[in-house]
């Protein structure tokens, strides 16, 4: 007789402690959903490219070398809901040459969970290089992206200028003066 109170109590204290570990309190470390909000019983999947409709700029182009540019990159969820994490897979081409983009320093990679129609994006930003100066510039052709989790690639032509090679670089560690921000929520 004596245990099923105790296991009944058991039960309760650790439903108890699961309920204030996991509510939706100030100050947790929860992913922000954005939109509607998705029904929590239901498991969310990775965002997949081809559930995404996306918007490659118009660039903020840097006026002259030295100066900083972005590229927004905006994605609308036009299917299910689905989650985006971390930072997208950037690399930068010209010729035969690429280079992969560096997240932007100190960045977080939060979760965000897109209902349909929802709105995130992401930020490629650059120190523009100096016309004509192949040692500390590369005009870059063309940008490509992968979503976390995924190999097809999404590419756009380069609309800006050159992009500065990160001083302290060299020919065989080239790297170039940009970088990609986390997925945020739309006008973050």
């Amino acid at each position: 007789m004596r245990t099923k109170p105790f296991a009944v109590t058991a039960a309760l204290l650790a439903a108890l402690s699961l309920t204030a570990c996991g509510g939706g309190g100030g100050g947790e470390d929860t992913a922000p959903s954005v939109g509607t909000g998705a029904d929590t019983d239901t498991e969310v999947t990775a965002c997949a490219a081809d559930q995404l409709s996306v918007d490659f700029g118009p660039s903020n182009a840097a006026p002259a070398a030295g100066d900083t540019g972005n590229i927004p990159v905006t994605l609308t969820n036009t299917g299910d809901p689905c989650t985006l994490r971390g930072v997208p897979a950037t690399d930068v081409h010209s010729g035969g040459t690429s280079w992969t983009v560096g997240v932007e320093e100190g960045a977080a990679e939060p979760e965000l969970t897109l209902d349909g129609s929802a709105v995130a994006s992401f930020t490629l930003t650059y120190v523009r290089g100096a016309a004509g100066d192949a040692e500390r510039s590369v005009r870059p052709e063309r940008v490509e992206f992968r979503l976390p989790g995924s190999d097809a690639a999404q590419g756009y032509d380069w609309p800006d200028a050159e992009v500065a090679v990160r001083s302290g670089a060299t020919e065989e560690a080239e790297e170039l003066d940009m970088t990609v921000s986390p997925f945020r929520p739309a006008g973050d």
